[in-house]
């Protein structure tokens, strides 16, 4: 397998920038471990007070993590009880506590590696009806978890970054969290016989990663601030897209976004998962794209919050992109030489074959299983019980079929299970009882590759079809590329913009064909 290279130029300026922090960064992790008497708060400046602001902060016993020179603020490391005394302090513009983010994807599912697919959302959103040949002229800086650099399908793309976690574990061309890399497939997975392919697939593209988060899967707003500035101090970005967010705003973060879009970069954001009509952040700031997600057939996401600040839309169930190497799962469920599609749970990694048992709901130990295959209903009791029972009778594997339509995805929560599981839907589940006592054979193995929901992976979708475009349009402003990419867009929902799609579907084609026919944002 070929190994991430890093290109020369952009490496030299990662391991320099990396000198720039003279105060070790505080994580997510690192924040929460150090419990509740110290809090992180964003600080910024009156014009002209920041010397005494500082002296404040310091007095107060107030260690600076990050500094915001572009919109005069810090973020701080504070003992809680001097919290109070801070606000009132006449030097502060603000003080306010910092609030956590989040990556915005909902769940998992295993995915084959192997000869290369191009995932439904592709021509979806007209990707491979428009040439990446430009997408040099353009930057996308992927605020997220980082990247697995050495992914197969990463190879040759042109990488750089900076990890602003503080964590010990891991860089920025790392990926505890798993997100990021998908994120980073869809927008630009290369096009080389193997995996999948990405909206930009020729290794044209600039990327620039802005690691946010750690192993612990949170960040906090001073943070994510943080590193959109370094999207375009550090990389040079035209376009950020964040597949993130949490449900309150923050003032450092709307001071930030609107710098940004005060310097010509396109700001694209996640919606959020909640499935309700509440408002997530960034995606809630008027200079900030709001994303919402759409399933294969263009119907609106369930999971996918639905208000007036939904902008645009992009493919967000089922997407099928890359995962750190080797972390996906591969299920391959057999039942007589039957093939059936099943979803692995979070238990171990194994195989294991054996005759079909019919083990009811799993509540009721039965001996009978000893060396088989259990087949169990879902319903009653947990998913972890239901394998535990099933393998302390003896049980050498579990398939779980479903008590309503469609298939599911199951966890075990870290019971301490030692044979494989996975779940199948309803149909598959009822027609299995008719092949009870037939060899069945459940087999797990690493994969690099999974499907994710989530406004997360529409996210992406749209900062990379803008990016697209925007490569063969650069005369346009970014704020041109905005209105041309939401009047290009295919309407849904009926009359738009709307709470649930927005403009509609993000289009690259048709975006393309309007600006050269309009001119940038008519």
């Amino acid at each position: 397998m070929t190994r991430f290279k890093i290109a020369p130029r952009r490496a030299a300026i990662a391991v320099a920038l990396s000198l720039m922090f003279a105060v070790p960064l505080a994580g997510a992790a690192e924040t929460a471990a150090r419990g509740s008497d110290r809090v992180r708060v964003s600080v910024a400046f009156k014009p002209g007070a920041a010397a005494k602001m500082r002296a404040a902060i310091a007095n107060a016993g107030g260690r600076v993590v990050f500094e915001l020179e572009e919109v005069e603020a810090v973020s701080v490391d504070l003992p809680r009880r001097a919290l109070a005394a801070l606000k009132r302090s006449p030097y502060a513009r603000f003080v306010e506590e910092e609030v956590m983010r989040y990556p915005y994807a909902k769940a998992r599912s295993p995915a084959a590696g192997g000869t290369q697919v191009t995932p439904y959302g592709i021509p979806m959103v007209q990707a491979n009806l428009v040439s990446d040949s430009m997408a040099g002229n353009r930057t996308l800086c992927i605020v997220d978890s980082g990247i697995d650099a050495t992914h197969e399908d990463h190879q040759g793309n042109i990488l750089a970054g900076f990890d602003y976690t503080g964590s010990s574990v891991g860089d920025w061309n790392t990926d505890e969290s798993h997100h990021g890399t998908h994120v980073a497939g869809t927008i630009a997975a290369v096009d080389n016989t193997i995996g999948v392919i990405g909206v930009l697939p020729h290794k044209k593209l600039n990327i620039f990663i802005s690691k946010v988060f750690d192993a612990s899967g949170e960040a906090s707003s001073g943070t994510v601030a943080k590193a959109m500035l370094g999207c375009r101090k550090l990389g040079s970005a035209n376009v950020i897209s964040m597949s993130l967010g949490g449900s309150r705003a923050s003032r450092l973060e709307q001071a930030v976004v609107k710098f940004l879009a005060g310097r010509n970069i396109l700001l694209i954001a996640a919606a959020g998962n909640a499935g309700d009509t509440s408002t997530s952040y960034p995606a809630g700031f008027a200079e900030v794209m709001s994303v919402a997600a759409v399933d294969s057939n263009m119907a609106h996401a369930s999971f996918s919050q639905s208000n007036p600040d939904v902008e645009i839309s992009g493919p967000g169930v089922g997407v099928l992109s890359t995962v750190p190497m080797g972390t996906g799962v591969d299920t391959s469920l057999t039942v007589g030489g039957v093939a059936y599609q099943a979803n692995p749970t979070d238990g171990p990694v194994l195989s294991a074959s054996g005759a079909l048992y019919n083990y009811g709901t799993g509540e009721v130990s039965d001996p009978g299983v000893a060396g088989k295959m259990c087949l169990i209903q879902r319903g009653n009791i947990s998913f972890a019980d239901k394998v535990t029972n099933c393998m302390n009778d003896g049980g050498v594997g579990a398939v779980i079929y479903n008590n309503a339509p469609g298939n599911f995805n199951a966890t075990l929560g870290g019971a301490p299970v030692t044979i494989p599981s996975a779940t199948v839907s309803d149909v598959d589940g009822a027609a299995m009882l008719g092949q009870l006592g037939q060899s069945t054979a459940l087999a797990m193995t690493p994969s690099n590759y999974a499907y994710f929901d989530g406004t997360s992976m529409a996210t992406p979708h749209v900062s990379a079809v803008a990016a697209l475009v925007w490569s063969k349009h650069t005369n346009c402003t970014a704020a041109q590329m905005r209105s041309s990419l939401t009047k290009s867009a295919m309407p849904l929902g009926g009359n738009v913009p709307n709470n649930d799609f927005g403009y509609g579907l993000a289009q690259a084609k048709a975006a393309d064909d309007r600006i050269t026919a309009m001119g940038c944002g008519n």
